[in-house]
């Protein structure tokens, strides 16, 4: 009863984007709303294996029918309600722009951002509206007040974007980067805790936390990371590009100080949005990336001076975040992983087939790495598009060599059963 009220009031708070979208007016709309109502009774689990009810997710987007789309670790296609928004606010801003855009668009920043707050677990004013994860976390590891000789602990398994970011104030501040290089998947908490704890000296200043590895899936445990940091009196980043909206969890859980996160990934908003999370007592000492006003200032939207931007993608976060709390965080997640374990446990029985992902649920979700014995990443991409027309992408990092598969709400089990055939006709079996 209690999944079914929930369910129910989410039902109730977007009904009414049909006034506003076209797409719920639609027969696709239409069923997928009533496929909501007719499913409130199921609990996650049984929800995650319900063909039917995901067939209308999958309605709701307008991917190709022809092009198997497997790397939406990368970047993932918006529903149709989000496309609409943005083209909505697109043709009103380019009625007037500077009217439209600065003074009637630019008014729903705010509300938007309490909506990501209550997705993110956190105060609004600790959240700012950016373009992407790159962009917030370089706002975050440009800005902390590090001095030569600090030490900031991070793996070589992190996103290149910010390990070059770090390298730089490496190069020109003279910090010290401290490297951990994992053998993932790894099935042990204790030891990758202990691991970061190991590299912690009176020196470390920060730890930089990959909450989900981009590369293979792997989902790092943050909190008990940071927890051991916060003893020590180090400050915590945790870049969540692979687990917003993906994982079902708040900030707050994590127990970090800085976040940053792309929202046209697991959340499926428009492209180029994302978001930063700083700690309310944390943003005065942090510098903003583009200069502010007063740099010191205490108000999250020091971070935000962008110039101008697209106010239609900004504001068309709205509509994501709908569906994000239409579907429901917890179904999501459970739905995800569902779909790996499907592909995985088929592809598992070929020879000379592995899979460098744990599949258990506590230590990866919807990424999966695939390898075959004796060939390259870039043999299997490449056979699996030339031949089954399945898009992937081949992975070749510190010690990740594999081909990264990773579905999303909308792809069927059909779709996998294809992937399955690929590996097969590829392995020779």
């Amino acid at each position: 009863m209690s999944n079914r009220r929930n369910f129910i009031r989410r039902l109730a708070g977007v009904t009414g984007m049909a006034a506003v979208s076209p797409f719920f007016n639609t027969v696709q709309g239409k069923n997928l709303l009533l496929a909501l109502s007719e499913k409130a009774h199921l609990s996650p689990e049984d929800c995650a294996t319900d063909e039917d009810f995901w067939y209308y997710v999958q309605q709701s987007y307008t991917t190709s029918a022809n092009i198997i789309n497997l790397n939406n670790g990368g970047v993932s296609p918006q529903p149709r309600v989000v496309q609409e928004a943005v083209e909505r606010f697109n043709r009103l801003s380019n009625e007037a722009p500077s009217y439209y855009m600065w003074r009637i668009l630019d008014q729903g920043r705010e509300p938007l951002r309490m909506k990501l707050a209550e997705v993110a677990g956190c105060s609004a004013d600790e959240i700012a509206i950016n373009r992407n994860s790159s962009e917030a976390l370089e706002t975050i590891i440009f800005g902390l007040r590090l001095q030569a000789g600090d030490e900031v602990v991070l793996t070589k398994q992190d996103y290149p974007n910010m390990i070059h970011a770090y390298e730089q104030r490496a190069h020109r501040e003279g910090i010290v980067l401290k490297w951990l290089n994992f053998n993932f998947p790894i099935e042990d908490d204790d030891f990758i805790v202990q691991e970061f704890v190991k590299a912690f000296s009176p020196k470390t200043k920060v730890v930089h936390i990959t909450h989900v590895i981009n590369w293979m899936g792997q989902v790092l445990p943050a909190r008990q990371i940071a927890e051991e940091a916060h003893k020590r009196g180090i400050e915590v980043v945790v870049d969540a590009a692979h687990s917003f909206a993906h994982l079902d969890y708040k900030i707050s859980d994590l127990q970090c100080d800085y976040f940053g996160t792309s929202l046209h990934k697991w959340l499926c908003a428009p492209f180029g949005s994302g978001l930063l999370y700083v700690k309310k007592e944390k943003i005065k000492n942090l510098y903003p990336l583009l200069a502010a006003g007063d740099p010191e200032d205490d108000n999250i939207r020091k971070f935000e001076n962008l110039g101008t931007r697209s106010f239609a993608i900004e504001q068309a976060i709205g509509q994501a975040v709908n569906f994000h709390q239409m579907i429901g965080a917890e179904r999501k997640q459970k739905r995800l992983h569902y779909l790996k374990s499907y592909w995985t446990g088929k592809a598992l029985k070929l020879p000379g087939v592995h899979i460098g992902t744990s599949l258990k649920p506590a230590f990866g979700c919807a990424i999966a790495l695939l390898q075959v014995d004796g060939k390259e990443p870039n043999e299997v991409a490449d056979f699996l598009f030339n031949n089954y027309k399945i898009h992937t992408v081949a992975i070749n990092w510190e010690n990740i060599h594999g081909v990264r598969i990773t579905p999303n709400v909308y792809t069927s089990l059909s779709d996998l059963d294809r992937l399955v055939r690929g590996i097969k006709d590829f392995c020779g079996a």
